[in-house]
């Protein structure tokens, strides 16, 4: 199965709630006409919250609100009262979301456990009622404070999607057809560059209701970790994938080349890559006849001696079972 509507990156304005004015109440009861102040604090206003939530997988909630404001704290009243706190504002996003200052590109938190909560704006203090202000030498204080403003801020969401496997490659290096192989999705696929302008998750079935969950992660081209092409709208995809899965096409010009490139991309995007557990996977298998097929196996371990690798063809499912099993097997060693 593929996950539909994936959304990674939005735009949202959220504004914390002001605080309430607090009480300039002075005591009047029947025997008591000069009572003294009595006026309570204006309650505080809403705080904006941003919460992590496992069961969440993309950011398409926001594709259509984009607004938030919390609740303004209520007034304080009479006999001390306090007015109501504002009702907070509580965000849901999927965890390896990064909550940045839209105007500066500044990170202000990230969300990467269940149930990981960040205040994110502070509602505004609620005023002081005059109760407060009462002293020896002023008995009755007629004023109070009016409550503090909330905050407004345009942030940025940015999700780096989880996924067991990564796929990685140039594109047109059969990403998304060997995804939509192993899984059933049904990603956009087309022999131009960047068919894949967003990633797309999969689910790969095993026997036993075993199952791992896929990325294809938009083609990499070299200056990607500069930014070059869609640079880093791609690769922070890369970072919370367990292990990576490196397509290059077998009738690549030339796939040692290639794999340096793209493995030198990662690393200088984030050096933690280098440790991460890799298989190189060649594509295309079915343009090569059997003997050629035989003699370019044998290059490959002379080329990638300790590398593990593996040849398979998505058009004619050489291979495939083979894949899909050395992915199970490399995971599970991970645990």
């Amino acid at each position: 199965m593929i996950v539909d509507n994936f959304v990674d990156y939005v735009k949202l304005t959220v504004k914390s709630g002001k605080g309430g004015r607090g009480s300039n109440h002075l005591r009047r009861e029947k025997y008591v006409p000069k009572g003294g102040p009595d006026g309570g604090d204006g309650g505080d206003g809403g705080d904006i919250i941003i919460i992590g939530d496992s069961n969440l997988w993309t950011l398409q909630n926001f594709r259509f609100k984009k607004h938030f404001k919390a609740g303004n704290g209520k007034d304080g009243g009479g006999s001390k009262k306090s007015g109501l706190s504002g009702k907070d504002i509580i965000i849901k996003v999927p965890l390896g979301t990064i909550v940045k200052d839209t105007v500066t590109d500044k990170t202000l938190l990230e969300i990467n456990e269940e149930k990981q909560e960040q205040v994110l704006l502070k509602g505004g203090k609620g005023g002081l009622g005059n109760f407060n202000f009462k002293s020896s030498t002023n008995q009755t204080p007629r004023y109070s404070q009016t409550g503090l403003y909330g905050q407004e801020l345009q942030i940025t969401l940015e999700l780096k999607i989880l996924a067991d496997v990564g796929l990685v490659g140039y594109p047109n290096a059969g990403k998304s057809t060997l995804l939509s192989v192993l899984s059933d999705a049904k990603p956009k696929i087309a022999d131009y560059e960047f068919t894949t302008l967003k990633p797309n998750l999969g689910i790969i079935s095993m026997t036993d209701y075993r199952s791992f969950v896929m990325a294809d992660i938009p083609g990499i081209i070299e200056g990607a970790s500069e930014g070059k092409g869609l640079g880093h709208y791609f690769l922070r995809h890369i970072e919370r994938n367990s292990i990576l899965l490196y397509i290059i096409p077998v009738d690549s010009k030339d796939v040692k080349q290639e794999f340096k490139v793209l493995n030198k991309e990662l690393i200088k995007y984030n050096p933690e890559l280098a440790d991460r557990d890799f298989i190189i996977a060649f594509s295309k298998s079915d343009l090569m006849d059997g003997e050629l097929l035989e003699e370019f196996e044998n290059i490959l371990k002379k080329e990638f001696k300790s590398i593990p690798f593996t040849i398979f063809s998505s058009v004619s499912s050489h291979g495939i079972n083979s894949l899909r099993e050395k992915l199970w097997k490399t995971l599970n060693q991970k645990k």
